[in-house]
């Protein structure tokens, strides 16, 4: 089997879809294909974007064309100009950085918790509750902020159940909603971040100035990640878990 056709069948085997980091994963676990390269991942890389049979839905995810309409059916959807402030590419966005992000705090080995009205939502051929390893939101504080940040997309708690960081998926919503619950939360000795396209680091950086977020800014409380280098992030963990030994 050469290298085209095991990437072909790891996508098959994975429902049509993956993204790069699942690929990366699993196609090497294919005996009957030789990898006679120092840099397997880069071919990978080059296949998933040069092969016909396959096209991208978004920066990191990929599909199989044979299985489009059926994706497209479960709201995996291929992002284009037309449709990227869709309703249907909106929704699938959120949850697909949630769920990266919930699978790098977990790569990290940290507890990870994603509120309930977003448990049953799904990324890829999964719910995002049963890739958060929380079913509940730890009791780390009193009531009230515990319920403040019932709402948040992502945290990350450390062994003591005490937040590590705090993340809020921010597609097309109104940034300024989440500082407000960053500024909530403040006291807290935990890193908060905005999640965003490239595109709209210009507006977190002008509403993070706002008067009422003076804390935030002085402090440097906030941080703005972008998708490109979260998903970036993502694939080299998943790469690091084929290394034999990581330093």
């Amino acid at each position: 089997m050469n290298q085209n056709e095991a990437v072909i069948q790891t996508l098959e085997k994975l429902g049509g879809v993956a993204t790069l980091g699942q690929l990366n994963q699993e196609v090497f676990k294919i005996t009957d294909c030789e990898w006679k390269t120092q840099t397997p991942f880069a071919n990978v890389r080059r296949i998933v974007q040069l092969n016909k049979k396959i096209y991208k839905i978004k920066p990191g995810l990929y599909g199989l064309t044979d299985f489009k309409k059926t994706l497209e059916s479960k709201g995996i959807i291929e992002e284009t100009e037309k449709n990227k402030d869709s309703k249907e590419v909106i929704e699938f966005n959120h949850s697909y950085f949630q769920g990266l992000l919930l699978t790098v705090g977990n790569l990290k080995g940290l507890k990870t918790f994603v509120p309930n009205q977003d448990k049953n939502h799904f990324i890829l051929n999964k719910k995002l509750g049963e890739i958060s390893s929380l079913n509940i939101l730890p009791q780390y504080s009193h009531s009230e902020l515990v319920k403040k940040s019932s709402s948040i997309d992502v945290i990350w708690f450390n062994e003591r159940d005490m937040p590590h960081s705090f993340f809020e998926v921010e597609h097309s919503s109104d940034i300024y909603k989440s500082l407000i619950k960053f500024n909530d939360l403040q006291d807290f000795f935990a890193r908060m971040v905005i999640v965003a396209d490239s595109k709209r680091k210009i507006e977190y950086l002008n509403k993070v100035k706002y008067s009422s977020f003076k804390d935030l800014s002085k402090n440097n409380r906030v941080t703005f990640l972008d998708y490109d280098t979260l998903n970036k992030q993502y694939e080299y963990l998943i790469e690091q878990q084929n290394f034999e030994f990581v330093l």
